[in-house]
């Protein structure tokens, strides 16, 4: 109770002026809803606040004549107070879009608590899709990336190269669960073999025990099915047991840019990670990077830029329906061609937005020319081989 009332109480209105009893129901407000001082806070954060509210500047700051009104909170990836600040939002502030929610227990919570509200979610942060399989919903989106599109680039791509043995690190919730399903399936499609998986606590400090596990395997490809801190912590100690040195292959599947900047290149250069978006790609995506730095000092992940498109697609769809009734800017959402500095895609009938995946190197500390100029382009994988067809995905709703 008391860190659900400390996490109310720092929830703050960052644009605009608080909407007036008479204009509430009429004003747009969106609410980021992530991980602000755990083991997430630097993979989305107040970053991604920050590109949130890059895209509503770049949207004019209103829209449907009034201004556009942006709120945030910290939910400690727990999903009960996840859901009940949500829940206050969409009842009592009236918010009308949520979106970020870093974590996929989380954002399962608030999946399912928005169809029973009829309110809009676009999921960012979280990776499992089961958002846009089993448990997608009608104003249910889910846009930088999944736990399929990580499997396709990253686990696809290792196995091809010969790694067809993996031992799994894998994160205890539902992110961890269905990225190890997710990569297992593309493993062994590709003739590769899982040959054992551990389950670690959710933000750990000691790895050893895990990593031993994985060094004894004598797999080819320890597959690190978690994200943020954890990932750079079992970095950091995996090089400590010598695992590759060992001639074992590290594989970060979900690592962003900003794991790779807390690591060093030193510590992670030679590693092989997928990611929807890179600053240096191409004029679009350097505009953003470069704008986006000169706020923040950093280069937004694909997080941060997936933040942006997610909060610029919604302005657009309520621009589009002329009404933030959320049953017209759903459909908008699935009709409107995704075109901005993040990536070039489209929204599937399940909410899945598709679009291209890229796969990575690590940069080694010699090759690197300024600060986060960290990958190299092996690979582009396009978006209708990356992401689950509408058919491929069990949505319900679809059938």
């Amino acid at each position: 109770m008391k860190s659900a009332l400390l996490a109310a109480a720092a929830v703050s209105v960052l644009l605009a002026a608080p909407a007036t009893a008479q204009n509430a129901n009429q004003g747009v407000k969106i609410g980021i809803l992530n991980d602000q001082s755990g083991v997430y806070a630097d993979y989305g954060g107040k970053w991604s606040v920050e590109a949130a509210k890059m895209a509503i500047e770049d949207f004019g700051g209103e829209v449907l004549g009034h201004k556009i009104e942006l709120v945030t909170a910290d939910h400690q990836n727990k999903p009960d107070l996840a859901t009940s600040i949500a829940r206050r939002w969409y009842d009592v502030e009236n918010v009308d879009m949520v979106t970020e929610l870093t974590t996929s227990s989380v954002a399962l919570a608030i999946h399912e608590l928005s169809k029973e509200k009829k309110k809009i979610d676009i999921v960012v942060g979280a990776a499992t899709s089961r958002l846009t399989g089993d448990a997608c919903q009608p104003y249910g989106f889910h846009w930088a990336y999944d736990t399929r599109a990580l499997a396709v680039g990253t686990g696809g791509a290792l196995t091809k190269a010969g790694g067809d043995t993996w031992f799994f690190l894998t994160a205890d919730y539902a992110f961890g669960y269905a990225l190890e399903k997710d990569t297992s399936e593309i493993v062994t499609a590709n003739g590769g073999k899982v040959v054992g998986s551990v389950r670690v606590p959710l933000n750990s400090s000691d790895f050893s025990s895990f990593l031993l596990q994985a060094q004894s395997s004598k797999a080819k490809i320890v597959g690190l099915a978690n994200a943020g801190l954890d990932t750079s912590n079992s970095i950091k100690q995996a090089a400590e047991f010598g695992i590759v040195t060992g001639g074992q292959k590290l594989a970060g599947l979900l690592m962003t840019l900003a794991e790779v900047n807390g690591l060093g290149l030193q510590a992670a250069q030679g590693l092989v990670l997928t990611e929807g978006y890179y600053w240096d790609l191409n004029d679009k995506t350097r505009d953003l990077g470069e704008r986006f730095f000169k706020r923040t000092g950093r280069m937004p992940s694909m997080i941060h830029a997936g933040t942006y498109s997610a909060t610029l697609s919604y302005l657009k769809a309520v621009k589009a329906a002329g009404t933030k009734d959320p049953d017209a800017v759903a459909k908008k959402l699935k009709e409107l061609p995704v075109d901005d500095a993040f990536a070039q895609g489209k929204v599937l009938e399940n909410g899945r937005m598709v679009h291209d995946m890229y796969l990575f190197e690590v940069k080694k500390p010699s090759e690197s020319k300024r600060p986060f100029d960290y990958y190299k382009l092996l690979a582009t994988v396009p978006g209708d081989k990356a992401f689950f067809t509408v058919k491929e995905s069990g949505c319900p709703l679809t059938k």
